[in-house]
């Protein structure tokens, strides 16, 4: 009896391992449920989460800048492209203001001083929020640092780049943005 046990343990074990695996690999896949909206002429809307302000003013939310274009950039401190890229996007921020648009960044699980080095650092004066377990971040289909959505007046996610933003980017994804 104890000799026809260890090939049925063995073969569940086996089954476990496989049914492991493909849970893994399903996991890990690539979130393009964005892409596919925007390429479809679907926006979706981006998440509403509350985050806490860096700096200590409060919560915020992305509904609050309802009505207006908002460049959503999550970046974390320790990430070197998203220190390449800020530069771009305070001068980005100066410039799209008198436009009806607001830059946001979101610091992707750091901690507070270091999202406050990291805004002193490169002198940005917009708002940065802090999703500090990811959980918004994940709600975006964020697959790294640093990526930059772009939000229309309805709040909804009309352009997306992952990977570091240039002014081009910027630009193009204004005007596309402002005519929604």
């Amino acid at each position: 009896m104890r000799r026809a046990l260890i090939p049925v343990l063995a073969g569940a074990a086996g089954l476990a391992l496989v049914a492991l695996l493909v849970f893994g690999v399903t996991k890990q896949s690539t979130n393009l449920s964005v892409e596919n909206a925007i390429a479809k002429g679907r926006p979706l809307a981006a998440p509403t989460k509350s985050l806490v302000e860096l700096g200590g003013g409060g919560a915020q939310s992305l509904r609050a800048y309802r009505g207006k274009v908002v460049i959503v950039n999550v970046f974390a401190s320790w990430c070197a492209p998203c220190k390449t890229e800020a530069p771009a996007l305070e001068r980005a921020y100066r410039k799209i203001q008198p436009r009806g648009a607001v830059v946001v960044g979101v610091t992707w699980r750091d901690t507070t001083p270091d999202a406050e080095r990291f805004v002193r650092a490169h002198r940005l004066t917009y708002p940065v929020l802090r999703d500090v377990d990811g959980s918004f971040s994940s709600k975006l289909g964020l697959q790294g640092v640093p990526e930059t959505f772009v939000l229309d007046r309805q709040g909804r996610i009309v352009d997306l780049n992952r990977g570091p933003v240039n002014q081009g980017f910027v630009d193009r994804a204004l005007a596309k943005a402002l005519r929604a």
